[in-house]
């Protein structure tokens, strides 16, 4: 494939913007997939591309929040094998049925998840320690490895989604979006591997926009721990619903 210079410069810079966000609450495959795809990319390969630069991203935006002591690794530990192997198992299943098959169900979910954080207004201003029964402590799990098979067959709305179940569990804003990054760069570590065995990745297109990603990932971690926990709650709202409005869009309208 030919690289034009200046596709490929405005590819990098939606990079930048997408790990931007995505660093905050997440969505920024709002902006990179569409983005991969628009310069050539099959939907298959742009999937797998995103997936490297996402790795490189989320690793990164984890790496900050790890740093100021807003990723829980003794709580959550455990759950990161889970997410793990259901994001591999969805990546292998993007092979054999169509992701768009999860489109009404995924629009759904948006939708659920930005009228319960718009009606709930103290929802996730501060953290709530909750002392989880075995039957709610087991519920999560599945709901974190089924997110994760989400991730590695499909991927829109994904940040949103772990998110939202860490708010559930009781933590902020901050703490659930720290934690997230862990969940992401477990889930999209596990469907690169999976992209890689089935040689979907486009390798100069993943690794410029990760390196850009580095920097963006960095730069919006920082403004989230600057920001605290209601700037982010009204940003998570806009983003979650503009997923929203693009899906919605694309199903209805394409």
């Amino acid at each position: 494939m030919d690289i034009d210079l200046l596709s490929l410069t405005i590819l990098l810079l939606l990079a930048f913007i997408a790990s931007f966000l995505n660093a905050i609450v997440g969505g920024g495959g709002l902006i990179s997939l569409p983005a991969l795809m628009a310069v050539g990319l099959p939907p298959s390969t742009a999937i797998a591309t995103n997936k490297l630069a996402n790795t490189i991203s989320n690793g990164t935006s984890m790496l900050t929040f790890l740093r100021a002591g807003k990723v829980d690794i003794k709580k959550i530990g455990k759950i990161l094998p889970f997410i793990f192997v259901g994001s591999l198992l969805g990546a292998f299943t993007v092979h054999l049925v169509s992701p768009a098959i999860l489109k009404p169900l995924m629009l759904v979910m948006l939708v659920l998840v930005a009228a319960y954080t718009m009606f709930k207004k103290d929802w996730g201003q501060q953290y709530q320690e909750r002392v989880l029964s075995t039957a709610k402590h087991l519920a999560y799990i599945g709901a974190f490895a089924a997110i994760g098979f989400y991730d590695g067959f499909f991927g829109p709305g994904t940040g949103s989604f772990f998110i939202f179940i860490l708010l559930m569990m009781g933590y902020d804003f901050l703490q659930a979006a720290g934690n997230a990054k862990a969940f992401n760069f477990t889930s999209n570590l596990a469907a690169l591997i999976m992209f890689l065995i089935f040689g979907e990745v486009h390798f100069l297109y993943g690794f410029s926009m990760g390196f850009v990603m580095i920097f963006g990932a960095i730069l919006g971690s920082k403004f989230a721990l600057k920001r605290g926990t209601s700037m982010m709650r009204v940003i998570f709202i806009v983003m979650t619903c503009l997923l929203i409005l693009k899906n919605a869009w694309e199903y209805f309208f394409h």
